[in-house]
């Protein structure tokens, strides 16, 4: 009985401190040649609750990379990654 109420205590305990993954899509921009792209990438936590920490974040790894963020698309959890997947092609979590 105290190992069941102890597992039960550990998966409650251990449920509430994971935290679901988070991405977002984007298009991004290079000038001198102008190239535009279409992009997933993976944010932190504290990114994803906020549009503007999620543009801050992302237009940071992506200026590392050469690129211009444009904009935010959206944010979203693993669920919605499969379905982006083609078309982010080899921009899929690059950054």
């Amino acid at each position: 009985m105290k190992s069941t109420l102890l597992t039960i205590v550990l998966a409650l305990s251990l449920s509430g401190t994971a935290q679901a993954a988070c991405y977002a899509d984007y298009q991004a921009k290079t000038d001198n040649p102008l190239r535009l792209h279409y992009g997933v990438i993976q944010l932190s936590d504290a990114a994803c609750n906020s549009t503007e920490r999620a543009k801050i974040e992302a237009d940071s790894r992506l200026r590392a990379g050469g690129w211009t963020l444009l904009t935010i698309l959206s944010t979203f959890g693993d669920d919605g990654l499969n379905a982006r997947r083609a078309d982010a092609g080899q921009n899929f979590l690059r950054f």
